[in-house]
């Protein structure tokens, strides 16, 4: 236990040296701009700037896209609570309370406890990660090809399963993500596969293209072609201060929201739409009298504290099995992975080992940029309210640009820009018809790999594919996956049986 908080120590020189301090406090300040433009979310700003991995230091970029990771679910909550218009769908259920509160002139005190709370749960989580990642890391250590292989398997079915409309759709995203991932150079033979004769093929599809592609462009195709003009009207700005009342009321609510969001980071559960619906639930269960008769009238200040903190423990925790496992949990975790895997590095049970220095400088980054997005929220929200007032066309003509220059300035590349394209109407596609687009770039990423891995551990077993039932480890992460296929189709059958209706 010594050494990890020695660690955690070093790590706190690392990224408080001024360059790092620098790019966390962009990061936070870009995270939350991201979090307040409805549409835009996390993962596509951080695809769009994947590029910058090939001029900055490795920790210096990853303080830097961890801080628009957490920092877009700062911001998420502004347009919730003062628009009803959630930046991220980590806000959904934030805008339900919170803009009944604005509504009837409490819009400081709903602001104030989603900013407090989200600190005291970013706070908390940073706490887990850094108390159980390097066990998991030093578990994970123990296994052989054969349970890795299991755990990318297991990665490849939740993240398919879970995001998205329906498995179906997921799975086709993430075979497409595989087949993508096969293009190049075998690893093995050094044979050339699907390059279709083209040499800028060889050495495989740029991961970085292809998030860019599937976030950023067709993002901003998808607002431009489908989206039309929406006129909010905003909600009078009261001064962001709680009374005794609101702090009595929101403290249990932060700390219940971030025990009901920590664990559900850490296991591939669908992001943090699950987590922030249970806190919402309950709240409003533990309510009552008065403060019962708040919810869905006046707005309960319960409702947007307990939710916002799940929603901040759920990001945070989700570096947990990013970082030992090498499993991203949601669409800003996938392309996380992509920008480690840019630098070359391959988060997994070897990060701790392998990159320490990098690892416990990017945890350590949490704590600080809690620290910088409480100060950045609580004082300046009226200036993140301005940012809605930039004109939508304006905003997507940005994007496209920056995506564009960003991606040419990697190789110099023509060819480079018309695959972006190629790739950025397919996630439009992808999008219109309801398929998850973070199957294509875990499949993209992790393919590879799990074709090494299966390679060796079907060696291992002298050509037979039993190894994974006869090893204890790979036989229960085969039963999960098992679990995680079955058990959603499961339930839906046994509901429409009895006529039952899911739970909200």
């Amino acid at each position: 236990m010594m050494d990890i908080w020695n660690q955690l120590f070093t790590g706190f020189a690392h990224a408080a040296t001024p360059i790092n301090l620098l790019w966390a406090l962009f990061g936070c300040a870009l995270g939350t701009a991201v979090g307040v433009l409805p549409g835009i979310g996390p993962a596509t700003a951080v695809a769009m700037l994947l590029p910058i991995t090939s001029k900055v230091d490795v920790t210096a970029s990853m303080i830097f896209f961890s801080g628009i990771y957490y920092g877009a679910m700062y911001g998420g909550s502004t347009t919730s609570i003062l628009l009803n218009t959630p930046g991220e769908t980590a806000s959904m259920v934030t805008a339900m309370e919170g803009n009944k509160m604005a509504k009837s002139g409490r819009a400081g005190a709903a602001l104030a406890t989603a900013a407090i709370g989200s600190f005291v749960a970013g706070t908390i989580a940073t706490v887990v990660v850094v108390m159980f990642a390097p066990v998991v890391a030093d578990l994970a250590v123990k296994l052989g090809p054969p349970e890795y292989f299991c755990l990318m398997l297991l990665a490849f079915t939740t993240v398919s399963a879970v995001l998205g409309q329906s498995t179906l759709r997921g799975l086709t995203a993430l075979f497409l993500g595989l087949a993508i991932g096969l293009v190049g150079m075998d690893q093995i033979s050094g044979q050339a596969r699907y390059t279709l004769g083209k040499p800028e093929l060889l050495d495989g599809v740029e991961i970085v293209l292809v998030a860019v592609g599937l976030f950023a462009v067709a993002e901003a195709l998808h607002a431009v072609l489908f989206e039309g003009k929406v006129v909010e009207s905003q909600n009078t700005m009261s001064r962001v201060t709680m009374t005794r009342s609101d702090w009595k009321r929101s403290w249990p609510a932060w700390l219940r929201g971030a025990a009901i969001g920590a664990p559900f980071g850490c296991i591939p559960a669908g992001g943090t739409e699950i987590p922030t619906f249970l806190s919402y639930a309950t709240e409003k269960k533990l309510a009552k009298g008065d403060n019962l008769a708040e919810f869905g009238g006046k707005g309960a200040i319960e409702g947007v504290a307990g939710p916002e903190s799940a929603n901040n423990a759920t990001v945070t925790t989700a570096l947990i099995p990013l970082l030992t496992l090498g499993i991203p949990v949601s669409n800003t975790t996938a392309v996380l992975l992509g920008a480690f895997q840019n630098y070359g590095i391959q988060p997994g049970p070897q990060l701790f080992g392998t990159s320490s220095a990098l690892v416990w400088a990017l945890i350590a980054s949490l704590f600080i940029g809690n620290v910088m997005l409480l100060v950045l929220n609580l004082p300046l929200v009226g200036l993140w309210v301005k940012l809605l007032k930039v004109p939508k066309p304006q905003l997507y003509a940005g994007i496209l640009i920056f995506a564009t220059v960003g991606t040419y300035g990697m190789r110099q590349s023509a060819f480079d820009l018309f695959l972006l394209y190629a790739v950025g109407l397919l996630g439009l596609l992808m999008r219109r018809y309801g398929f998850p687009t973070a199957p294509v770039i875990v499949g993209m990423i992790l393919g590879p790999l799990a074709e090494a891995q299966l390679r060796n551990a079907i060696s291992l077993g002298e050509g037979s594919a039993l190894i994974f039932l006869q090893r204890p480890a790979s036989f229960a992460i085969l039963l999960v996956v098992m679990v995680v296929l079955v058990l959603p189709r499961a339930a839906k059958w046994y509901r429409n049986r009895t006529g039952m209706q899911p739970l909200a």
